[in-house]
């Protein structure tokens, strides 16, 4: 669901995020963050926990162990790039910003594309 959700994200609605009327922007954002938020948070929380429940039954296959460490990178990406530019964004439109969260979100749709693609190939190849 999560590789889904970010390629939606990335294709879809960042980028359509330049052709919001700037009135209406700071509604149009707000609504944005909470409706994904929604979405998105027990998402985070399902992936979490069934990725240590995973490493709990003892699962080290070496597919599911580099998909677990990518886990981190999307929550420090989130962190250190798109909340911050997000939370400039509150504040009203900036053309410079929106493009830094296209640019800067690449990384958390890659991420989540590669652990999507070697969680598939551990269940199949298993």
């Amino acid at each position: 669901m999560l590789v889904g959700l970010i390629w939606v994200i990335q294709v879809v609605v960042y980028p359509q995020f330049l052709r919001v009327d700037e009135k209406e922007f700071t509604r149009f954002h707000f609504g944005h963050c909470w409706r994904i938020g929604l979405l998105i948070a027990p998402l985070l929380v399902i992936e979490v926990i069934t990725a240590a429940l995973s490493l709990y039954q003892g699962h080290r296959e070496p597919a599911f162990l580099i998909s677990a460490s990518l886990i981190p990178v999307n929550w420090l990406s989130t962190a250190i790039f798109q909340a911050p530019t997000h939370l400039r964004l509150m504040d009203g439109f900036d053309t410079a910003q929106v493009r830094r969260l296209i640019r800067s979100n690449w990384v958390r749709t890659m991420t989540w594309t590669v652990r999507g693609v070697l969680l598939l190939g551990s269940v199949i190849w298993s």
